[in-house]
């Protein structure tokens, strides 16, 4: 199992068909290669909505995010799991982070085949770092 700390970016999207396409558009120009994006609806502002966004490298893909609207999260850090599918590994995980008593911001898990992708999201650097050191092990 592979545990990496990540940057998170997040920007305002439209909430319309080809909104978060729009907003990628600049970024893939740049050459970004996203390990991840997400993409919601905001409840209480109708008509937009939030991408989160990670796999950004070097200062020129930061300056092309941020001329998309984009800024590094200061409020979600991320935690990249890559693993080998198993049964329970989502609960086991979570059930680790809340034995060391870690709160989780939010979380996002995907299947390929034999392997997993889990994106933890934390409200802060430090409970992001014990999580990698918890993880990690």
């Amino acid at each position: 199992m592979k545990v990496k700390k990540i940057d998170i970016w997040v920007g305002e999207i439209r909430d319309e068909a080809g909104g978060l396409a729009l907003a990628l558009a600049p970024m893939v120009a740049a050459g970004i290669d996203f390990s991840f994006v997400i993409g919601t609806r905001k409840a209480d502002k109708p008509g937009s909505g939030l991408a989160y966004l990670g796999g950004l490298r070097g200062a020129k893909q930061a300056k092309a995010a941020s001329l998309a609207g984009f800024v590094k999260s200061e409020d979600a850090h991320g935690l990249r799991v890559i693993a080998r599918d198993q049964p329970k590994l989502l609960h086991r995980l979570t059930s680790e982070l809340a034995t060391a008593g870690i709160n989780l911001r939010s979380v996002s898990a995907s299947v390929i085949k034999s392997r997993c992708v889990i994106i933890f999201a934390f409200d802060d650097v430090e409970h992001r770092d014990k999580a990698a050191e918890v993880l990690g092990k």
